[in-house]
């Protein structure tokens, strides 16, 4: 097991937004954490990387405690959040965006890359400004790449773009999965979820309240329907 939350709990200032969330990602998979607006998603994403840090409970990265940790600190244990608002230095071109991330030791580097994402090679040179949505994504997962993430969570990394470009991404995520490295993926576009994911969590109101493999998450249209308020085909 490479991430276990136990029971987390986190606040913003009165308000007890997540409610006892307990979850785990093993080695090299790909997991979601589905569920309406609102019901905790990001927030627990943040707790794991330490910029909001629980009130309650445990985080463990590779079997050793994470909970009060500095965000760096877990960055630099091989914890990558690519946050939903991307984080693009848009004055830097997209070369110098993805050597910021870039460490020596990480099996990731611009060459590999550049492999995954050949548009981000076409685009070497122009600044981050200039970068559709799609192609900003693309920067992100590949800056985070460069991090040598041995976990890597994304947080809506889809939402508003093109389909072609949906299909590229996905293409682009089994990809990486396929290279070793675990995902948790934060995701309102079922069918890219279905497509990519081993398990399934569901939070509603700060805690989880449904978990099952992909086969099984499938072929249960009323928990879809319960939860996320979609049936999908």
């Amino acid at each position: 097991m490479i991430l276990e939350v136990e029971n987390g709990h986190a606040h913003y200032g009165k308000s007890h937004v997540l409610q006892g969330v307990t979850l785990q990602v093993n080695d090299g998979e790909l997991v979601t954490l589905l569920g309406r607006n609102g019901a905790g998603k990001t927030t627990t994403l943040k707790c794991i990387v330490g910029v909001v840090p629980p009130t309650q409970g445990a985080v463990r990265f590779c079997g050793q405690a994470m909970t009060g940790l500095a965000p760096h600190v877990i960055a630099q244990r091989g914890v990558c959040l690519v946050p939903e608002h991307r984080g693009i230095f848009k004055l830097l071109t997209v070369e110098e965006n993805l050597l910021l991330g870039q460490r020596k030791r990480s099996p990731w580097q611009l060459d590999d890359v550049y492999r995954i994402f050949p548009r981000l090679k076409e685009r070497r040179k122009n600044g981050g400004a200039q970068l559709s949505g799609g192609e900003q994504q693309m920067l992100a997962i590949g800056r985070a790449l460069m991090n040598d993430p041995k976990l890597l969570m994304l947080d809506e990394p889809v939402e508003g773009l093109a389909p072609v470009i949906v299909e590229e991404i996905v293409a682009q995520l089994k990809k990486i999965k396929a290279a070793g490295v675990a995902i948790l993926l934060v995701e309102q576009n079922l069918e890219v979820c279905t497509q990519l994911a081993d398990r399934h969590y569901i939070i509603e109101q700060g805690a989880i309240v449904y978990s099952a493999d992909n086969a099984t998450f499938l072929a249960d249209v009323a928990v879809k329907d319960r939860y996320l308020g979609v049936g999908l085909v």
